[in-house]
């Protein structure tokens, strides 16, 4: 038995190293404590390897040794010497996609998008576009009616409000709505407007970037995004924003504010040099380019019923889902497509993208545009009062569930010329691949097509 002291002594012991213990695992719950490294029986057996030094990030990177190749990245013509590669082959040669030459004559035919375009090259494509374009020559699409209906929507909206002109492209999964989406935000940088292209919405809420609580507006905001937004934006709309002033002082912590009358070039490029600063200067220059009446503005999303999902990845400090209109970007977006703040000229045109993530129109957005719900659903099931409001007022273009025959033979034409059927190219082929896919765009390239590349 211990003496009364030493009993104390060591009571206090425990105390003070349960709660260095206690505050130790509170801290590496909170993720500020060092990491340790692996356990020693991993080291004995060989899975990790002691004589690999982890990089100083301060240490310059050599760019070619971390830079991608992408996979099946088309080679050009004067590259391939080889006479395997050559033989029968000729350089893909297509009219160029511009507006003049929309036309109802030209519907059916294939038109590669110009090179001196930067809607592909700086904002990107959807995920089965992107695979698309790499095993083509030259990225290209396909003119149908509804590519002339949708850009004749768009000519009209570039004198009105965007309060009227918020149109939802539906369809089934893979009927070409994502192409039709392209294909509008290409026309409009051609005709002179101002385009912000978004082809993976589905990122704004998938937990991809990071994010941080703003009790200022008392939203999440996300300055990695918002980053990216601003800059892709800038390298295709430079010329355009140069011409555009701010109207208010944009205040800059530590530094001078931005005074009014600057250029919109000047605002973004705040944003690019202070990543904290991106949200505030995304959600100033979409308030600046809704007064302005100089030049339309467009506002094209993909992935669109990704904004009305009832609960995202994102966590809050108590883990609980974050919800779309408690982010930052989402919340902006729905904005704009709920006409809670309008362009004085322009539109908001979104695509939903069924399959697509296992993402499904939830029950708000559906009944907004009068589609089908997928599941049973009476007076009684719940909806969210918020994305009710956020979708009303959208309206719907359906696109056609089947690509026409000439359509599909433009389509099977391209892929032919660029040797990517194994069989035979002959009008059984092309019928029993179109039959196969009852049509579908997208089957009848991947299902169909790129399918005899495996038989």
């Amino acid at each position: 038995m211990l003496p009364l002291a030493s009993r104390s002594l060591t009571a206090g012991s425990a105390i003070a190293s349960a709660s260095r213990n206690g505050v130790a695992s509170l801290i590496q719950a909170r993720g500020y404590a060092a990491k340790h490294g692996p356990p020693a029986k991993m080291q004995k057996q060989g899975f990790i390897n002691k004589s690999k030094k982890r990089r100083n990030p301060q240490d310059k990177v050599d760019p070619k040794k971390f830079k991608r190749t992408p996979a099946f990245k088309p080679l050009p013509m004067n590259v391939m010497k080889n006479p395997l590669l050559t033989e029968g082959r000729t350089e893909l040669q297509l009219p160029t996609f511009h507006p003049e030459a929309l036309i109802e004559s030209n519907i059916a035919k294939v038109m590669e998008f110009p090179l001196e375009s930067n809607v592909i090259n700086r904002m990107g494509v959807p995920k089965n576009l992107n695979i698309e374009y790499r095993l083509l020559a030259k990225p290209c699409a396909v003119v149908r009616d509804i590519t002339l209906t949708t850009l004749d929507k768009l000519d009209a909206a570039s004198s009105q409000s965007s309060k009227d002109n918020r149109v939802v492209l539906t369809g089934s999964s893979g009927c070409g709505k994502s192409v039709v989406l392209l294909q509008a935000a290409e026309y409009c940088k051609g005709r002179g407007w101002i385009v912000m292209y978004v082809p993976r919405a589905y990122h704004t809420v998938d937990s991809s970037t990071t994010y941080v609580y703003d009790s200022r507006t008392r939203t999440y905001v996300q300055p990695k995004f918002s980053w990216q937004i601003l800059r892709r934006f800038l390298d295709v709309n430079s010329a355009l924003l140069q011409e555009l002033k701010t109207t208010n002082e944009f205040p800059v912590e530590r530094k001078a504010p931005l005074a009014a009358g600057s250029t919109l070039v000047n605002l973004i490029n705040i944003g690019l040099q202070e990543g904290s600063l991106a949200p505030s200067v995304l959600s100033t220059l979409m308030s600046e380019l809704s007064q302005q009446t100089k030049y339309p503005v467009l506002l094209a999303l993909d992935d669109f019923q990704a904004l009305y999902t009832r609960t995202t990845k994102y966590r809050d400090p108590r883990f609980e889902a974050i919800k779309p209109y408690h982010l930052s970007v989402p919340r902006l977006f729905l904005e704009y497509a709920s006409a809670k703040r309008t362009f004085a000229r322009g539109a908001v045109l979104g695509a939903l993208s069924q399959g697509r993530f296992l993402l499904e129109t939830p029950l708000e957005l559906c009944e907004s545009l009068g589609l089908p719900y997928p599941k049973p659903a009476g007076p009684y099931v719940k909806r969210i009062p918020e994305l009710v409001e956020y979708s009303q007022g959208l309206q719907k273009l359906a696109v056609p569930e089947k690509l026409s025959i000439d359509e599909a033979a433009s389509v099977f034409d391209v892929w032919n010329h660029d040797k990517a059927l194994h069989s035979i190219p002959d009008d059984d082929l092309f019928m029993s691949k179109y039959s196969e896919a009852s049509g579908n765009a997208r089957a009848f390239v991947w299902k169909g097509l790129l399918a005899t590349l495996t038989t």
